[in-house]
């Protein structure tokens, strides 16, 4: 069941080996056949793909229900991108017989599914249509894993090898150019705050004109905008402090390790650390992509039971590599051009998917026809 994505593929990342049993040939999978996931959790139940003759001599598990169609009345893609369309529409949760911990759909519930049903040459057109922005999407995903794969390595290469350098020397934190120091994150830093929430039952709190975020709303390297609006008021008799534009967030409660610079005068809720940066000493984006490159070892310092934190003083002495000023912006500069794509391929995929929602909604209930 894993190797079934919600967009309709088989990704075989990984497989097992199991014995021949003397009726294989009644079980190996063929180009075409529909596999249904019958067996998952509530909200994966229902995941559905076409075999594509992804590997050969393969079989499938118990969590799988192989589907077999008469190709002379329907073509295998519609019932797919049919099954894929109720799966969003969570149809298969509400049919489902729930156990403990998982559910489970029986093969003669799954048969009498309904599904429209235009001519087979209307159906293949349409089938091909959305075929055309899946193969748009996954091009585009494969561009993001390559993108990706890109920064992470660059990050490597120039927060330990730097610009042009060719003498280096071993510290506490790894081998870094000779002429670059090794300092914790409060040597070039002003000040750690600290952030809050406003009380969520007082109106006069809300809806005012200063921008305020918890870390759920980092997604992506600047925050340009509040994930909500406090008041003056609220802002005063709440423990949320306002950061100053051009400033390091950094999640240390929720979130552990994100971070992003703020374009903007925010406050913070109690998920937060602002770090206000000496920019005599450091550039906001070289300390971002510190931060970044530090994720794991900012979780390890995380303490506490039911919600683990990281004290301000732990963030503080956090080891750092430190180039000259200009070295580090133009570090930072180019981890942030390649960023900078990425951003743009994820909201090209985001775009692609939201027209190929749009053409299902429309060409699967038959709103908009199709000329063959």
């Amino acid at each position: 069941m894993l190797d079934i994505a919600t967009d309709g593929r088989v990704i075989l990342d990984s497989y097992i080996r199991v014995p021949i049993p003397d009726n294989i040939d009644r079980y190996l999978l063929k180009p075409g056949d529909i596999l249904f996931n019958n067996t998952n959790s509530v909200d994966l139940i229902g995941k559905t793909a076409i075999f594509r003759g992804e590997c050969d001599f393969c079989t499938y598990s118990n969590h799988i229900t192989r589907i077999k169609v008469d190709e002379s009345k329907v073509a295998p893609e519609w019932v797919l991108y049919n099954f894929i369309k109720k799966w969003q529409g969570r149809y298969f949760r509400q049919v489902c017989v729930r156990h403990v911990g998982q559910a489970g759909i029986r093969s003669e519930d799954l048969m009498k599914t309904l599904i429209p049903l235009p001519p087979l040459p209307e159906q293949r057109k349409i089938a091909e249509i959305l075929s055309t922005v899946d193969e748009a999407i996954q091009k585009v995903d494969e561009a993001i894993k390559k993108t990706e794969r890109l920064k992470k390595g660059l990050m490597q290469e120039l927060l330990t090898k730097g610009i042009g350098h060719t003498e280096f020397k071993d510290t506490e934190i790894g081998r870094i150019p000779k002429e670059w120091k090794v300092v914790r994150l409060r040597d070039v830093c002003l000040s750690f705050i600290g952030g809050g929430t406003p009380s969520t039952t007082n109106p006069d709190y809300w809806n005012g004109d200063i921008a305020w975020m918890t870390s759920a709303h980092i997604k992506g390297r600047v925050i340009t905008t509040g994930q909500k609006f406090i008041t003056k008021e609220g802002l005063r008799n709440s423990t949320s402090n306002l950061i100053p534009k051009d400033n390091l967030l950094v999640a240390t409660r929720v979130g552990i390790g994100k971070a992003a610079i703020n374009k903007i005068d925010i406050a913070i809720s109690q998920d937060l650390t602002g770090i206000i940066i000496d920019k005599n000493k450091s550039a906001p984006d070289f300390l971002y992509w510190c931060i970044i490159n530090n994720e794991r070892r900012l979780k390890s310092l995380a303490q506490g039971s039911t919600i683990k934190g990281i004290l301000r003083e732990e963030l503080g002495r956090l080891k750092i590599p430190l180039p000259p000023l200009s070295e580090q912006q133009k570090i930072a500069e180019i981890l942030s051009t390649v960023d900078k794509k990425l951003e743009l391929e994820r909201k090209r995929k985001e775009k692609l998917e939201r027209i190929k929602k749009g053409l299902m909604n429309d060409l699967l209930t038959g709103r908009e026809r199709v000329k063959v």
